[in-house]
């Protein structure tokens, strides 16, 4: 495909050079890219229709995962269709508002994952650990509110980390070696004093994955205690089946992305094109298996789904 390679002179623009080292092969990566794109939406949009049409799953946990669904379709459209540019027509320009904006909603969508994550443990606790006072806690409208305030904590967090660098001045060569807008690739090219972008942006990681993952550690440390007083093997069977899918989401949403922090921030020796692909492949696959997991794990959304196909 014939690239047309376009630089811009504007000052105000930012060059996204797509993952260096690598550019002879953009247009073969971008195969698996938007392979993994489309099966993304796809997935989830069919949770999302199958969920809405079905009054049978207007249910809290199928409430949570339509949370998940949509984040699952934010996190990679902030992000793909952008680098599909840069890999095939070689599009390379960013605006500064471009740029800040995808680093907003970027993130903004990451920690709303997170978030949700960590209200689906609580789901499981409660419906595990209090099964009796489980139509009380998590009614339909307590979702909804759960869910407004998952979204307004992303937003608070990460807010300040667009404002702040929006103040920076950067340096006149403003080539950042990423496909997106990722926040410690543009802090690199600022030019001023930048000790408390870095601060606060080490600082929300710790606390954001911190946080969240102590909730949820404590949330399964409950429902250990809970299902180990089970008497009943089957029971005891029934309840663990019941945390699996959960479980699965969590290591394919946790695992990469912890993964690859860790590798930015101590991975010096390590070349910048496996960066960029381990960060790529954290906002491709999680989206991408997420709505597979809880489809073969959860039998009435399985059953739903062939159903909704079979009238089509």
């Amino acid at each position: 495909m014939a690239a047309f390679n376009v630089t811009p002179s504007d000052p105000s623009t930012f060059i996204l050079t797509g993952i260096p080292g690598l550019e002879a092969a953009h247009i073969w990566i971008s195969i698996p890219f938007s392979t993994f794109y489309i099966i993304t939406l796809m997935g989830n949009f069919t949770l999302l229709f199958v969920v809405g049409r079905e009054q049978t799953l207007h249910k809290a946990m199928y409430l949570l995962l339509c949370m998940l669904a949509l984040t699952d379709i934010a996190t990679p459209t902030v992000v793909v269709p952008k680098a599909l540019c840069i890999f095939w027509f070689s599009l390379k320009g960013i605006t500064m508002a471009g740029c800040l904006t995808q680093m907003f909603f970027l993130n903004t969508a990451s920690v709303t994952q997170s978030a949700t994550l960590v209200t689906m443990a609580f789901y499981r606790y409660v419906a595990i650990c209090n099964p009796l006072r489980y139509d009380t806690i998590l009614s339909n409208a307590r979702i909804a509110k759960l869910a407004i305030v998952c979204f307004i904590r992303s937003v608070l967090f990460i807010l300040p980390l667009p404002l702040l660098l929006s103040q920076q001045p950067f340096c006149a060569n403003r080539i950042i070696p990423h496909m997106q807008c990722e926040y410690i690739a543009v802090e690199k090219v600022a030019c001023g004093d930048i000790t408390v972008l870095r601060t606060y942006g080490l600082v929300l990681m710790f606390i954001i994955n911190g946080f969240d993952l102590t909730l949820i550690a404590l949330s399964y440390g409950f429902i250990i205690r809970a299902v180990l007083r089970i008497s009943s093997k089957k029971s005891h069977q029934k309840a663990l089946n019941t945390c699996t899918a959960h479980i699965c989401v969590m290591l394919t949403y946790y695992t990469p992305g912890l993964f690859s922090s860790l590798t930015y921030l101590f991975g010096q020796g390590i070349a910048p094109h496996v960066h960029i692909i381990l960060g790529d492949l954290y906002l491709l696959i999680p989206p991408m298996l997420n709505p597979i997991i809880y489809g073969v794990k959860t039998k009435e959304l399985s059953d739903k789904v062939g159903k909704c196909m079979c009238r089509r």
